[in-house]
């Protein structure tokens, strides 16, 4: 394999940020013990802010973005992989402070792979990608009231931002365990899309978009919250008792104001999902579980394929909320 390969290069000096697609040697890569041809990569939020100016994550340049890739090890010193092992990474800051998956060639530490089951293909992995793991942990999180809380029955769950990449798998994911899922979005134009992934009930987001009441009627088993702000907070106060909220998003807000009250009376419980640095052995269930709750043959007719040229074009979108479904970045294209 020719040490030449292709990546998006990020550079600043002073005021001026640059981003642009380079040919570039192997010995241009300097982290990690693994090294990988990579097949695919995807877009996400964290993505878009990183290029457009760095999103205050990169700290050093010039850089290689892209937070998640797949693909096959052609070359290793980490005793737990060898050459031709199928491989998915996902966090763990790559991207950010080591280069990422926006490359031909990526490499990375051993520590920061799974390796791919046989039931995903290394596409498929990316059609979910970092949206999807951190769809996949907020389900099992709403699942844990039945499976580890040992409560009752979840059966009616919220997914915020639902035309996004984390919220429509989420949909999907949760409408494969039964539960009856209502769908937040102001993109009142993709109810069709997202009564195709499961959603019984579609709600636009500026009924959850104003000044919560300190509790309201309890509607929702769980949540799979995506954007934060008073979305969240209105969320939080429709929550039924014993009810799990998966936070995984601030699309809309960092800001949450609340108060104690569906807490102290209802019980409810706020969870965080943390997917850039949750342990290999929680990511190799999620992705071993992936194939039975996602149905790609659906998925796939609203993702978008990008080379890393078109990415260049196509990343300011994710940042306006254009765009519904997931963005797959083929290295091969």
């Amino acid at each position: 394999m020719s040490d030449q390969f292709k990546a998006i290069v990020l550079n600043q000096e002073g005021e001026n940020f640059s981003r642009e697609v380079k040919s570039l040697d192997k010995s241009f890569l300097k982290h990690g013990d693994v090294t990988v041809k990579v097949d695919y990569s995807d877009l996400n939020f964290k993505d878009g802010m990183i290029l457009k100016n760095g999103g205050r994550l990169v700290k050093e340049y010039p850089h290689i973005p892209g937070i998640d890739f797949s693909g096959t090890v052609i070359q290793s010193e980490n005793p737990k992989f060898k050459e031709g092992d199928e491989v998915i990474l996902t966090g763990f800051r790559v991207g950010e402070v080591f280069f990422g998956g926006f490359s031909q060639i990526a490499k990375v530490s051993g520590d920061f792979l799974v390796r791919k089951p046989d039931s995903l293909t290394s596409k498929q992995a990316m059609i979910l990608g970092t949206a999807g793991l951190t769809s996949l942990m907020s389900v099992f999180a709403i699942q844990a009231r039945e499976s580890i809380l040992l409560g009752e029955k979840v059966n009616d769950v919220l997914v915020t931002g639902a035309t996004g990449g984390v919220g429509s798998l989420a949909v999907m994911a949760l409408t494969k365990l039964g539960y009856n899922v209502t769908a937040v979005t102001g993109k009142v134009s993709k109810s069709d899309y997202l009564k195709s992934l499961g959603a019984k009930n579609i709600i636009n987001r500026a009924e959850f978009d104003k000044d919560p009441r300190p509790i309201d009627k309890g509607l929702w088993d769980g949540i799979v919250d995506t954007v934060g702000g008073k979305i969240l907070a209105n969320a939080i106060a429709q929550t039924k008792s014993n009810g799990i909220i998966a936070v995984c998003g601030n699309a809309n807000s960092n800001e949450l104001n609340t108060n104690l009250l569906p807490f102290m009376l209802r019980g409810i419980k706020v969870w965080g999902m943390d997917s850039a640095n949750c342990s290999i052995k929680r990511r190799d269930f999620i992705w071993g579980e992936a194939s039975k709750l996602i149905d790609f043959d659906l998925i796939e007719k609203s993702v978008l394929t990008v080379s890393l040229e078109e990415l260049v074009e196509t990343y300011p979108k994710i940042l306006k909320g254009e765009i519904a479904g997931r963005v797959l970045v083929d290295l091969n294209k």
